[in-house]
Formats: structure tokens, C-alpha cells, sequence
């Protein structure tokens, strides 16, 4: 038990800052929470990493562009943790792509790594986990409100399709859910259902959002010094 106990502290960190993409836009501010426990202030161009924990403030929208070509779009108000995201293009065996949507809401759309190896990519949500057939989706997770404050939506986790397939699994059931369709589930002891209308959840990104310059293949590596962040001491 010893033994294993020193071999998952050691591995534990090797995953954590490995490049898994870069900040594209902005509509405010954004912040990191390194897997050290550091907290930077980030900006377009900056590099965001295995382990890393985003949030957006009240009005940020942030647009992240991943290694392999897919986005991930976070709403105002949302924690994202990039748990593990590996991608190489001579290696499709090494493909991993596992996300953490805590709180808030985000876009996905889906790159090389989701086409050739969309069984490897997992977006984990406090309701369900969600795997993708090769789409575009839309995910909110709505938390319990905090006592005193305005009632809400009801708590949970919302998706809506946009293209493609995605399947919404949780210990008491699961359900897929294809383009055009809205579906929701409160809890793990909830199984998943289709919303008979669109539930909703505003997402409206600012138009530059739309047009996003394309990047080259080797930028991972090459934009490192034109990385802009702040450390928040």
C-alpha cells in the first residue's frame, strides 16, 4: 500500500503542465488556478496546461483553443478543469481528453483528437459525464442556489445539441441526445431526459468570437514567449 501510495504521488504531477492549449478571446478577465495552487491572471495568447483550473467573472466570456483544433467557449461565471488533455498527430493511441465543467456553462466543439478517438474524450459535470459521437454542444450545470438567494433555473445539468451526437450518462441511467435536441438531468440519482423545449440558458458570446485567426500546426510550442500572464499574489 506504501509502495503504491509514493508511485501515485510521484505520477500524479507528470500529467499536470503539458501544454493543452491557448487562449484565443476574451470579453474580460480570466483567471487560472495552477496545479501548484498558483493563481494567474491570463490574456489572449497565453497558454493554458493540463491541470488547470479556469474561471471566468460575472460578464468573461474566454475562448480556448485546444493542440488538436477543438474550442471550448466558457461562459461568464464558470469553472472548467482541463483534468487531462493529450494529443499528438502521429500517435492517436495517446489520445485523452478529460474535462471538469464544475459550475457555469460552456461550448464544445469537437477537433481531430474528438473524430479519430471520440470514446477517449470525457467532459465530468457534478450531474452526469458527457461523451461526444463528434459534435458541437452546449453545457450548463446549474448549482444548488446558496441560502437567501433568488431562485433560479432549477439545478442540474443542461445540454443542447448543435451538431453531431452526444450520450449523458449518470449511475441511474443515461440517454443520447442528437442535433437539435435539449435534455436535462438534477443529480447522479436522476437518469438523464429530453426537454420537450429549449430550456432557456442564454450563451452569446461576442461576435469576434465567431472569427477566431487559425493557428499553425506547431504553435504549442513557438507561442510560449508571446504568452501574456499576471501572477495574482
Amino acid at each position: 500500500m506504501l509502495l503504491w501510495l509514493a508511485l501515485m504521488c510521484a505520477g500524479a504531477p507528470a500529467w499536470a503542465g503539458l501544454v493543452a492549449g491557448t487562449v484565443m478571446q476574451l470579453s474580460g478577465p480570466l483567471m487560472v488556478k495552477k496545479a501548484d495552487g498558483k493563481v494567474k491572471l491570463l490574456a489572449i495568447k497565453s497558454e493554458v496546461e493540463q491541470g488547470d483550473t479556469l474561471l471566468t467573472e460575472k460578464e468573461t466570456y474566454a475562448l480556448i483553443k485546444l493542440i488538436d483544433n477543438s474550442e471550448i467557449t466558457l461562459k461568464p461565471n464558470s469553472s472548467f478543469v482541463i483534468e487531462q488533455f493529450t494529443y499528438t498527430a502521429e500517435q492517436p493511441d495517446g489520445d485523452h481528453a478529460i474535462f471538469s465543467l464544475l459550475k457555469g456553462g460552456l461550448r464544445s466543439v469537437t477537433g481531430l483528437l474528438g473524430k479519430r478517438n471520440k470514446e477517449r474524450f470525457e467532459m465530468k459535470t457534478p450531474a452526469a459525464t458527457i461523451g461526444i459521437r463528434g459534435t458541437t454542444f452546449v453545457a450548463n450545470y446549474v448549482a444548488p442556489p446558496a441560502p437567501g438567494a433568488p431562485s433560479g433555473p432549477v439545478p442540474g445539468l443542461y445540454v443542447q445539441v448543435i451538431d453531431g451526437l452526444i450520450h449523458v450518462a449518470n449511475p441511474s441511467g443515461a440517454q443520447n441526445f442528437a442535433a437539435g435536441q435539449f435534455g436535462f438531468t438534477s443529480n447522479f440519482q436522476q437518469p438523464p431526459i429530453v426537454l420537450p423545449a429549449n430550456p432557456g440558458l442564454p450563451f452569446a458570446p461576442p461576435p469576434a468570437f465567431s472569427a477566431v485567426p487559425p493557428t499553425s500546426s506547431g504553435s504549442a510550442g513557438s507561442s510560449k514567449a508571446a504568452a501574456i500572464d499576471c501572477v495574482v499574489r
